[in-house]
Formats: structure tokens, C-alpha cells, sequence
């Protein structure tokens, strides 16, 4: 049998490398990987894992404890049971700083928290209205319905940004007749 290691495109990762893409320790991730299911109660990939490939045993008849765990298989599951990796929370952390500060209110911002929601990914839309509801902040973002006609300004120059950032061109300078009704922070 072929090396996971050296075989296929899905990369293999010990409890200690998939934690870390979570932010947490090789011990909770394998807590919540037997939680699951995928670990027995000596902490081996269970037969399930293992049928499913979801595990890879390097050396199973010399008594090792060594396992690895198949990234996108098992992200699949820890992302179904709530977490969220590193990168992604990163991101709705500074959209709900972002919007719970333009929901406060500022005279010298022009724009309101809607307004600045509409350039926010929809993949983060529930983690930041989660997050926000957890700060206490009443504001939640809506996305529209998509509709079955075409709009007809979008996929031009002002059509909304599909950026994971919150977009920096709108510091500085005024801009007006946008698409999707967004206007700019004050200069």
C-alpha cells in the first residue's frame, strides 16, 4: 500500500497540524475527533476513519501511535461541529469590529454598518452575525434573495466587491451613483 504522504493530492496532517489550522491543541482536536466518531478510546483512528480514509496508520502492527488525519475530510467534520479555522475567524473578527463601530455611530463616518455590509463574503455572513450577536451588537447583515433577473448595473466598474477585506478604496475620496448604493467614508 502507497504512502498518503507521497500518494494523492489531499495532504495528511498529525493532530498537532490540524488543530493548529483551528487554533487549538493536538488533545482537543483529537477530543473532538473522538467525539465524532473517528478515534477509539485508546485514541487510534477507529475502523470507521480508517474505511472512510479519513485516517492513515504509518505503522499499525508495530504498535505505533502514530496517525495521520486526512485535512479535508476531517476539516469537513470539525467545521460541521462549530470551529472555524484561523484564517476565516481572523476575518470575522475584523468585520465585527468594523460593523458594530459603524452600527455605534461616529459624525465623522458617513456610511453606515448596511452600507459597508455589502461588500462582506457571503461564506462569513453567519460566523460575523453570530459573533455579533454575541458582543450584543443589534445590527445583523441581510443578504437580499437572489433574484432570477439579471441586475442590471452588476459585473460593471461598480459592481460589489467580492473581497474578503473590508475594501480600503472607500477612504478618502467620494464617490456617488454607485450600483449597489454604497457611499463612501468621509474625507
Amino acid at each position: 500500500m502507497e504512502s498518503p504522504i507521497t500518494a494523492g493530492a489531499n495532504p495528511w496532517l498529525t493532530l498537532t497540524g490540524l488543530g493548529r489550522i483551528y487554533g487549538i491543541s493536538a488533545v482537543h482536536c483529537g477530543r473532538l475527533l473522538s467525539d465524532a466518531g473517528l478515534r477509539d478510546s485508546d485514541g487510534q483512528p477507529s475502523l470507521r476513519a480508517l474505511d472512510d480514509k479519513l485516517a492513515y496508520q504509518r505503522h499499525p502492527h508495530h504498535g505505533s501511535r502514530h496517525a495521520l488525519w486526512q485535512r479535508q475530510g476531517c476539516s469537513a467534520i470539525l467545521e460541521a461541529g462549530g470551529l472555524v479555522p484561523m484564517q476565516q475567524s481572523t476575518l470575522v473578527e475584523q468585520w465585527v469590529a468594523l460593523l458594530s463601530a459603524l452600527e455605534a455611530g461616529s459624525p465623522s463616518i458617513s456610511t453606515t454598518a448596511a452600507q459597508m455590509a455589502e461588500d462582506l463574503p457571503l461564506e462569513l455572513v453567519e460566523p460575523v452575525n453570530q459573533q455579533l450577536r454575541a458582543i450584543g451588537c443589534g445590527f445583523q447583515v441581510n443578504r437580499p434573495r437572489p433574484s432570477s433577473r439579471p441586475n442590471p448595473g452588476s459585473g460593471g466598474p461598480n459592481a460589489t466587491s467580492s473581497s474578503s477585506k473590508p475594501s480600503s478604496s472607500r477612504m478618502g475620496s467620494r464617490r456617488t451613483n454607485h450600483s449597489n448604493g454604497a457611499v463612501p467614508l468621509a474625507s
